[in-house]
């Protein structure tokens, strides 16, 4: 089958790219191009490079989302400011692309007080209330820097945003931790730990010291420091971000491990969750921006 457009979701580390006809994938491929690793002039040879093979005489639409969009990106696409639509204004076309390409960027954004951004988290919001109409509540994307949205009448209202997952790997790769975890999971080390940093977040510089020297005194698991190290970041985000998900209706989209992980956390307080693939989340908010681009076309 012939490709009819392409989608594109191009973050600071990697360039994942889908054949697409119509809401049908008919081929994929990914890369570890990510933005960080990219000049301006370097990011259309990246794209080419994974999706030569799909063109043909037609210049066929790349809808692309994410941190190719960055000032340091492909092209800057702008930020619309809160309340907003996940999709408020169409793509920003590249100029003098290949001719076998249009390609466009989907805007991100933001959030003056407190001050905030977003790219690509809003083409994920966008597919999954694309398929859920009167949809309120709060949306949790974790990941390297997780965002917690309020949803609202269709729009974005307010987001938050926290470090949690770069912490943990900072933490775990680069800090005096890195001698105490390691690869392993201990599920009740992990709840023990959420629980002590949403019942006293102010402590949690000594926890994290607590575990070296658990290790130094104790011997204890390397495994089981590392679902305590976890505990301690997700535990202290769920407590700044409590009124987000107290009492409300509450979706995580994300990758399926570090989604189960907070799903985990919230249900230990009594929250109902519906966990979303992210994926998924992320296809249909292209094909949303896609329809979009008929304005600019």
């Amino acid at each position: 089958m012939t490709t009819e457009w392409i989608a594109v979701d191009w973050g600071t580390s990697h360039l994942r790219v889908w054949a697409m006809r119509g809401e049908t994938v008919l081929d994929q491929a990914q890369s570890d191009r990510g933005m960080a690793r990219l000049r301006k002039e370097a990011f259309e040879p990246a794209l080419l490079d994974l999706v030569g093979g799909w063109l043909g005489a037609e210049p066929v639409d790349v809808i692309a989302c994410g941190m190719v969009g960055a000032r340091q990106g492909w092209v800057e696409a702008p930020y619309a400011a809160v309340p907003s639509a996940p999709l408020p204004d169409a793509p920003i076309r590249v100029p003098g692309t290949d001719p076998r390409i249009r390609a466009f960027v989907v805007p991100g954004i933001k959030q003056n007080t407190p001050p905030d951004v977003m790219r690509g988290e809003e083409t994920q919001i966008a597919g999954f209330l694309a398929g859920r109409s009167n949809w309120d509540g709060v949306i949790c994307l974790p990941g390297t820097h997780s965002k917690w949205v309020q949803i609202s009448a269709g729009e974005v209202v307010s987001f938050r945003t926290f470090m949690t997952g770069e912490m943990f790997e900072l933490l775990s790769d680069q800090s005096v931790l890195k001698h105490s975890v390691s690869d392993g999971w201990d599920a009740d080390a992990f709840a023990d730990a959420v629980a002590d940093a949403l019942s006293k977040p102010e402590q949690l510089a000594a926890r994290l010291f607590g575990l070296r020297a658990a290790d130094l005194l104790h011997d204890q698991d390397k495994g089981t420091a590392r679902a305590k190290l976890s505990g301690m970041l997700i535990g202290a985000e769920l407590a700044a971000t409590r009124p987000y998900w107290l009492g409300q209706q509450l979706a995580i989209i994300g990758a399926e491990e570090i989604s189960q992980i907070y799903a985990g956390a919230l249900q230990l307080q009594g929250a109902l969750v519906d966990t979303v693939n992210a994926t998924q989340c992320t296809l249909a908010g292209l094909s949303q921006a896609r329809k979009l681009t008929r304005q600019t076309v």
